[in-house]
């Protein structure tokens, strides 16, 4: 009979633990073309991941992420353009302004929810977290990190893991060493953002290219 109760009590417990933040508000837009949403989501699949960092049952932090890959950079403007109608020449522009940023950064866009607003500092000096690209060769930290804010309709319509309540933030890491070494080197299939602090850690791995 104990040990009836024990599972019993064990289940109520798994069963309670929150595993994805709650879904508040619109779901993210989509274009109305299926073939060309389609294709989005599975270009943005190989490019992002998802992570939690875990306190016993319950959740400290969510977390999403995706590298700006050049070929991802490019079906984000077209998707752009797709829902506002965009001119070909302003295309263009926002093409170039991409393929020159990628040129000189491996970027990540980071999405969070933090339960804690305290530990919600990925961007401060003195922050909790230390955030490193892992690839086959090297580990590297941030030339910069920047806080874009709260989600919004915009920023979901491009990143489907971004909850109403979460922060967007903008990694940016070197592409190459002060020896002029590749930071991911060219034969690497995946790479990784690791996130880490005295909460726990977690690992998003992504397609390099």
């Amino acid at each position: 009979m104990k040990k009836g109760l024990l599972i019993s009590g064990l289940l109520g417990l798994l069963l309670g633990c929150t595993t994805t933040p709650p879904t508040i508000g619109d779901p993210a837009p989509q274009l109305s073309d299926r073939r060309a949403e389609q294709a989005y989501q599975e270009l943005f699949l190989q490019y992002s991941d998802r992570a939690e960092i875990y306190d016993g049952f319950d959740t400290r932090v969510f977390a999403g992420a995706t590298f700006q890959t050049l070929a991802f950079r490019e079906a984000r403007v077209q998707r752009l353009a797709q829902f506002q109608y965009l001119p070909k020449p302003r295309v263009e522009e926002l093409l170039a302004k991409e393929r020159a940023e990628e040129a000189e950064f491996h970027e990540f866009w980071l999405g969070v929810h933090v339960n804690d607003y305290r530990f919600e500092d990925f961007g401060r000096k003195n922050t909790i977290w230390r955030m490193v690209l892992l690839t086959p060769s090297v580990e590297v930290e941030p030339a910069s990190i920047e806080r874009l804010g709260r989600s919004n309709l915009s920023m979901r319509s491009f990143y489907p893991y971004m909850g109403v309540f979460w922060i967007a933030y903008r990694i940016r890491f070197p592409k190459v060493l002060t020896d002029g070494t590749p930071v991911i080197p060219p034969t690497a299939s995946h790479v990784h953002l690791r996130l880490a602090s005295t909460l726990g850690h977690a690992e998003l791995r992504v397609h390099a290219r």
